[in-house]
């Protein structure tokens, strides 16, 4: 097990722990990310009861049929932006139940990033409820690197939601 892993491990052993003090559960709607959020919850034992659903919704059609996504907002803002991933997470709240919900939306390279958006530009949002938050990170390394980041960032975020805190701020 790498240290990257075991980082990633603490912070979702975390999670879950004060998931089950709450009584609750989280739902993931990825892109950039491809489950890996979702991965790093389900390595924990026990995790069944504090995660109910991820969503890997890579194409932007995914996002509008799996989490009700308005097409009309690719064509507007693109899919790495503020406004796509709040409703990524709003959509994984509603069709999962969950009270907890993370989304990330971005571009993790090599290719495909932009002078607006360069590769590392990674959306974050987290909803608890009807509260929604979100932040804009811009990450460096490779594809791979940039992954891990968005996931730590993502269980970082949760576990400062949790805390009743703004989860992009730190």
């Amino acid at each position: 097990m790498t240290v990257d892993d075991r980082e990633l491990n603490q912070l979702a052993t975390e999670l879950g722990a004060r998931l089950m003090a709450f009584e609750a559960q989280v739902s993931t709607a990825e892109s950039c990310t491809g489950g890996g959020i979702a991965e790093a919850i389900t390595r924990i034992p026990g995790s069944s009861s504090w995660f109910e659903a991820g969503y890997v919704t890579y194409s932007n059609a995914q996002k509008s049929r799996q989490l009700g996504v308005p097409a009309t907002l690719f064509d507007s803002v693109g899919a790495v932006s503020r406004e796509v991933v709040e409703a990524m997470v709003r959509g994984a709240q509603a069709a999962s139940g969950a009270r907890y919900a993370v989304a990330v939306s971005g571009v993790a390279g090599p290719d495909g990033g932009s002078p607006e958006k360069p590769v590392g530009t990674v959306w974050l949002a987290w909803g608890d409820g009807g509260e929604l938050f979100s932040v804009r990170r811009q990450f460096t390394g490779d594809r791979a690197e940039v992954r891990r980041q968005t996931v730590e960032a993502a269980l970082e975020g949760l576990l400062r939601l949790l805390a009743k805190e703004n989860p992009g701020a730190g």
